[in-house]
């Protein structure tokens, strides 16, 4: 019999439908500190002392581009040329004057000249109307998009099927609503890509014309802030429709620095027989919204196979130099070295999708189980092994005893299982963030399977 069938064997087969969304998409940064409260007004040559991130030393206002009417001057923030603490910006600008050539530029980050600026710094000043403006720092320029309303195209890294740009979802046509119930909310740390955070995915609920259901437990949902503050996530679920059919979801996202909304690019994959394998050909875009008050996240996904990537946009890059994470299994090879540590893993019954656009898929979820070896502790239940006929594909997360969580990715073909590791940079387990490690294929355990991870040589 083969591994495959072995590991198959293991849960109860379900004859239910799955459905697979993979959804993906990118981070955003502009490279710059955004605005935050009392940012400049989109016009008015009036310089503003508004709070921007690390501050900068505000210009002198623009030839021609005073402030006509309207305006309010800065109050704590001293004058224009002179800023002071922080001050608040001008309310609604007035008019601009005439564009002058050589408007005023914004100072340099740091102290502002006249004094130090406090509660985030002044921002630099601003030029009168569009040619002849001065550059003002951190300001925004008239008219500068929304990240809402903008295509936002990804860094290459991230880029999830759709490197020309994500259109705002919101042009596109509503297919479905998800509310997912939060459980625990883990604070990983700081790992070799970025600050990790993992969010339990505790139930929930889908709504739309043509699908509704429900959200299973054991759901996972992996937010990455990078060094310039923008994020990466990832997410699993599984969801049971009112039909009894199954959908699983995998979504990758990206949000800029500072954007509480996170831009979703779903890739659903349902058995061709299945009367919602309209699903398989979709294009769709979405958005996901995490309310931690109330311990929910609300995904919202459109089809935008109309809308096109077109203007404005906002380009997204990653930090230089910091490594990125990885969307796709490892390619690398080798055999095994010295043991590392071993896993008992439970494992709940299988769910088979079925044949559809990328061959046969089996999802096994992953309830719990014990670790041993350089590594010591438990296994939280979430996540589990997505395998097709290409082999095995598990994410999920360890405890430690000490308190330390890891996060595993191990995929690949049987006889060639290459895991990929995320811990605490200043931890204990920082050694396998190298990535340099081979898995053995799953063998039979008590109500699981067994797995003991290596060196590579």
């Amino acid at each position: 019999m083969s591994n495959l069938r072995v590991l198959q064997n293991l849960g109860q087969a379900s004859s239910a439908i799955l459905i697979l969304l993979l959804a993906c998409g990118e981070k955003a940064d502009d490279g710059s500190p955004g605005p935050a409260a009392g940012a400049p007004s989109a016009q008015g040559g009036q310089a503003t002392g508004g709070a921007s991130s690390g501050g900068v030393t505000g210009g002198t206002k623009a030839v021609g581009g005073s402030q006509t009417t309207g305006g309010v001057s800065p109050t704590t923030g001293g004058t224009a040329s002179n800023p002071g603490s922080g001050g608040t910006s001008s309310m609604s600008g007035g008019s601009a004057g005439a564009p002058v050539a050589g408007g005023a530029t914004g100072g340099s980050a740091g102290t502002a000249e006249g004094g130090t600026p406090g509660g985030g710094g002044a921002a630099g000043g601003s030029g009168g109307a569009t040619a002849g403006g001065g550059a003002g720092g951190a300001a925004p320029t008239a008219g500068a998009p929304s990240s809402a309303d903008a295509t936002i195209v990804p860094d290459p890294s991230w880029a999830c099927g759709m490197a020309d740009g994500v259109p705002p979802p919101t042009k596109g046509t509503l297919v479905f609503k998800a509310t997912f119930e939060l459980g625990e909310i883990h604070d990983v740390g700081k790992v070799q890509y970025g600050q990790r955070r993992l969010l339990d995915i505790t139930g929930g609920t889908l709504t739309g014309d043509r699908v509704q259901g429900t959200v299973l437990t054991g759901g996972l949902d992996l937010e990455l802030e990078l060094s310039n503050g923008s994020i990466e996530l990832e997410q699993i679920n599984i969801i049971r429709t009112s039909d009894n059919a199954l959908i699983f979801m995998r979504t990758c996202g990206f949000a800029p620095a500072g954007d509480s909304v996170t831009r979703i690019v779903p890739d659903i994959e349902v058995a061709n027989s299945s009367p919602l394998s309209w699903l398989n050909t979709g294009k769709f875009a979405g958005t996901r919204v995490v309310d931690e008050a109330a311990k929910t996240i609300e995904l919202t996904v459109y089809d935008v196979s109309d809308v096109p990537a077109a203007e404005p946009k906002i380009k997204l890059q990653d930090p230089a130099g910091d490594p990125q994470q990885p969307w796709e299994c490892s390619k690398e090879t080798g055999g095994k070295g010295a043991s590392v540590f071993t896993e008992t893993v439970t494992l709940g019954s299988s769910i088979s999708v079925g044949q559809s656009k990328r061959g046969n898929r089996n999802i096994i979820p992953i309830t719990g189980g014990t670790v041993t070896g350089r590594v010591k502790g438990k296994i939280l239940p979430g996540g589990g092994d997505y395998q097709s006929m290409a082999g095995l594909d598990a994410k999920y997360t360890i405890e430690t005893d000490d308190g330390e969580f890891i996060i595993i990715r191990n995929c690949g073909p049987f006889g060639a299982l290459l895991p990929q590791f995320e811990a605490k940079v200043d931890g204990a387990y920082a050694f396998l963030n190298t990535n340099e490690f081979v898995s053995s294929d799953p063998g039979g355990a008590s109500g699981g399977v067994s797995i003991t991870f290596y060196e590579r040589q």
